[in-house]
């Protein structure tokens, strides 16, 4: 109708019949174009710069993210495409041509948009807290393979003027071609709904995959990979299968019970001990922490060798207490006491068997701060604590030899 109308228009201009035949269709076609990229520079220009101001100026969250998806801006596209399409059916020769292109082009458009609303549901997804013990980004990429093959072969049927049917019974021949092809996306994907059912991982979990050399903050899951910030910055990406068929450790049990373990030693010079004296027992009388625990432990001695009747100027007769032993008391003590340690975990000081390097005192307990900084703060304050009274326990460290060592020695 609307050719016909612009033919008549011509003929009214007196123009020849041999000038209309080969000019008016591709005037016709000039005009169309022109007028569909004027709808869509008023759609962009106008329409949604006034669809932009209300959707910032909302207090919805959803709109503010599918505007940052595009997915507006490329559903702007459709009108221009649809006007050509429609219009084109008005031309008698060209019709065809042009309807093959603008079906083609909406084909594609349609593949575009719905990848723009898969990365939007996903970013609306992760405002949720949810989206951190069940993220769907491997899921939407699924999707996006099952958009990307569907456009493609409606492209593929649409060029070659075939039924879509067509095109699947070949790709049903290709099976096996297209296993090898989407292998890893296949195993992804199996290996992100078992992550999900069984919880193994989520995204900001501090894991930890040495093969990888993966030691940080999980900070993206997707069909293929799994990204993992490291400490030092650097980013690594695992393959999502990896981690069902390899093992890793994640650090988020140690998160949620909001207890971090101190394990650290303090390796004893064996030469150092020895038994308490009447002398170091007054001194460690005076020692807050420890006062209750030599009273006690002098009426228990005093009782048991006693009874024994034990000759009490020779030590080893009868039951006597160490300064090793008394130190690791003190230790006890203080860790209970100590207001970062975690009082409804394990707190211990134990001696370890003896080495080369001499006999140690373990420090088992949990900071009640799992921060990396502070835990290490707190880490650190008990040892120097630990380490600059021992002299008062008349105990030594154990160091391997040094060259200041050998010089006081007279060593040349």
């Amino acid at each position: 109708m609307l050719f016909e109308t612009f033919t008549g228009i011509l003929e009214t201009l007196n123009v020849s019949r041999a000038v209309i035949d080969n000019w008016s269709e591709l005037l016709f076609i000039g005009l169309l174009i022109l007028f569909s990229l004027l709808t869509y520079w008023i759609t962009k220009s106008y329409l949604l710069k006034k669809l932009e101001v209300y959707i910032l100026n909302n207090k919805f969250k959803f709109d503010d993210i599918l505007l940052e998806s595009q997915v507006f801006s490329r559903t702007a596209q459709i009108l221009p495409a649809i006007l050509i399409y429609l219009g084109a059916t008005s031309l008698p020769t060209y019709s065809g041509v042009i309807q093959k292109v603008m079906g083609l082009y909406l084909i594609v458009l349609t593949v575009y948009i719905t990848d723009a609303v898969l990365n939007a549901v996903n970013s609306i997804y992760r405002t949720y807290e949810v989206s951190k013990q069940r993220p769907i980004k491997s899921y939407l990429q699924v999707i996006k393979i099952v958009v990307y093959i569907f456009g493609f072969i409606g492209f593929a049927a649409s060029v070659m003027g075939k039924s879509p049917v067509y095109i699947l019974s070949g790709i049903g021949a290709m099976t096996a071609v297209l296993m090898l092809i989407f292998k890893d996306s296949i195993l992804g994907l199996v290996a992100g709904i078992q992550l999900s059912v069984n919880d193994m991982v989520r995204i900001g979990d501090w894991i930890e995959m040495p093969k990888y050399n993966a030691d940080g903050d999980v900070i993206d899951i997707t069909l293929n990979t799994v990204k993992v910030e490291n400490f030092d910055k650097t980013i690594t990406t695992i393959p999502t299968y990896t981690l069902i068929s390899d093992s890793f450790k994640n650090w988020r049990g140690m998160s949620q019970s909001g207890g971090r373990r101190i394990k650290r030693s303090l390796h004893m010079d064996m030469e150092s001990i020895k038994f308490c004296d009447e002398k170091m027992l007054k001194k460690f009388e005076r020692i807050t922490n420890l006062s209750e625990y030599i009273n006690e432990k002098n009426d228990e001695i005093t009782k048991y060798n006693s009874a024994l009747d034990a000759d009490d100027l020779i030590q080893v007769n009868g039951r006597n207490l160490t300064n090793i032993g008394v130190f690791r008391a003190y230790v006890q003590h203080y860790l209970k006491n100590h207001p970062k340690v975690h009082k409804h975990m394990t707190v211990m000081a134990r001696q370890l068997a003896p080495t080369e390097k001499g006999i140690a005192i373990e420090v088992y307990c949990f900071t009640n701060d799992t921060n990396w900084a502070n835990y290490e703060g707190v880490q650190a304050d008990i040892f120097d604590h630990l380490i600059a009274i021992l002299s008062t326990f008349e105990l030594r460290v154990y160091q391997s030899p040094s060259g200041y060592d050998m010089q006081k020695m007279g060593c040349n």
